[in-house]
């Protein structure tokens, strides 16, 4: 641990040596972005969990504000991941599903899905350069996803990267984080964790790691950019003995939430903010430091191989992860930053993670380029005041891809403040949901309202011309490809 110390020491300061301080840099507020994997929209106690326990996110939440309606800009990992690091919406930066389903679509359905980047291009200017450029010591630990070891943290504005790697999963939980199947056709790994001991947690090492970066980026007294990536809760299932046992004991009849595993991954991830927080507290630095947490897509409904059980469950909200219905799309997300956000405020306009990019970067004190609103809108607005309007009247999706649990088919969709709309690409067959008297999605109403079924219809083709969404296309060879 000492050697890691004195390494993020040595990173830290030949990346001060580059770029000047800014002048007043002291008074910028620092930023912690938290990011889980696939933790869905109610699996948090102050989402309204019945099974998981996150008395630190809980806290969190009650020290800042907790948005009741976000949105992530795509219903899987890297697209929502390249969003937040671009603020420019999945469809016009041309990356709509995860890495490596960019590389091949399934061949035995009636679409050919629509051509997606692999890796993140170096073109794009991300959050982290941006920060990077107006003097923050900026630091990507966990997961990234966005592409080949050419396209990894540290050629996108981080100074320093620990942890990641081009695949969407850890192969392992356990130390020492890699696979242990010689057969197997592929041999994963989770690089730059060093030394460790048996029976250690990734989520465990991920926050070790982070907390090296917050002591050390605060010795140098400079700000600092932390882009904390969980892999936790994405499968596999795997936590502690202990920590499953004392789940499974508080499992009761009609609980919404079934699986002690998943319960306790999110438990872990929930430890890991709190360690996170306490740090802050001990240097001095929470007050003037702004953290985000939030997941890049809804919680993954399908099963764990494990225990032959579902992972977890978004409901009241409809489907899960890879669907454009809202159990896919919603998300948590909780913003402390004393001294602006009010404690224990609820904010219930409807926002995408995608403004967290200019929200950042204005809390930073950086002045926006004008495409960094394209697609993405400030929230510094609501931060200051809850119960505020953005002005925005219509979010946007774009999914051409087709996903292997029981969601959607490839599909586009739009919500405005009551109604969502999703176009279905197989057969053009468009759905219609008031969301405010049916928030799950139970009645489809496009037969009722045909009308207004079209014209949001010819709303959403408008913006996919407009941002350039590439389309999937007909399979020739369907259905003689069909099983």
């Amino acid at each position: 641990m000492r050697f890691r110390a004195v390494f993020l020491l040595l990173v830290f300061a030949l990346a001060a040596s580059k770029r000047p301080v800014f002048a007043g840099s002291a008074a910028r507020p620092n930023i912690v972005f938290i990011l889980a994997d696939d933790l869905g929209a109610r699996d948090l106690g102050c989402y309204g969990a019945d099974l998981h326990t996150t008395p630190h996110i809980d806290r969190l939440a009650r020290e800042g504000m907790l948005f009741t309606t976000a949105y992530a800009p795509a219903p899987v990992c890297s697209p929502t991941r390249a969003a937040l690091l671009t603020g420019k919406h999945p469809a016009r930066l041309g990356m709509t599903t995860w890495s490596e389903g960019s590389l091949k679509g399934p061949i035995d359905r009636r679409l050919q899905q629509a051509a997606s980047h692999h890796d993140l291009p170096l073109s794009e200017i991300t959050l982290a350069r941006r920060l990077q450029l107006a003097g923050y010591l900026t630091a990507a630990v966990g997961k990234w996803h966005l592409g080949d070891a050419s396209h990894f943290p540290e050629t996108h504005g981080f100074d320093l990267s620990v942890g990641a790697t081009h695949w969407g999963a850890p192969p392992s939980y356990f130390h020492p984080f890699r696979s242990t199947n010689a057969s197997a056709t592929e041999r994963r790994f989770v690089p730059g964790l060093g030394f460790g001991k048996p029976g250690e947690h990734l989520t465990d090492r991920l926050t070790e790691e982070a907390l090296h970066v917050i002591e050390s980026a605060t010795r140098r007294r400079q700000p600092f950019f932390l882009w904390l990536a969980h892999h936790a809760p994405h499968t596999p299932i795997e936590a502690p003995e202990r920590d499953i046992a004392r789940f499974n004991s508080l499992l009761k009849p009609n609980q919404t939430h079934r699986n002690p595993a998943y319960a306790a991954l999110v438990g872990g991830l929930d430890e890991s903010v709190g360690r996170v927080m306490a740090r802050l507290r001990s240097l001095g630095i929470d007050r003037n430091t702004l953290v985000v947490f939030t997941s890049d897509n809804g919680g993954y409904i399908g099963t764990d191989s494990k225990r032959n059980i579902p992972v977890t469950s978004n409901a009241p909200l409809r489907s899960g992860k890879g669907s454009l219905y809202e159990g896919g799309l919603r998300v948590p997300l909780v913003i402390r930053w004393p001294g602006t956000t009010h404690a224990a405020s609820r904010c219930e306009e409807p926002v995408l993670l995608t403004d967290l990019f200019p929200t950042l970067l204005a809390a930073a004190g950086v002045r926006p380029e004008p495409e960094d609103t394209r697609d993405a809108l400030d929230l510094s607005p609501l931060l200051h005041n809850p119960a505020g309007s953005l002005g925005r009247e219509t979010l946007f999706f774009h999914f051409p891809h087709y996903y292997h649990a029981p969601t959607t088919t490839p599909c586009g969709s739009l919500r405005t403040r009551q109604w969502k709309l999703i176009e279905n690409f197989e057969d053009g067959r468009l759905e219609l949901f008031d969301l405010i008297s049916d928030p799950g999605e139970t009645r489809d109403c496009a037969a009722e309202q045909p009308d207004l079924a079209a014209r949001l219809q010819h709303q959403l083709a408008t913006w996919r011309r407009d941002v350039g969404a590439r389309m999937p296309t007909p399979n020739p060879l369907f259905p003689l490809t069909r099983p």
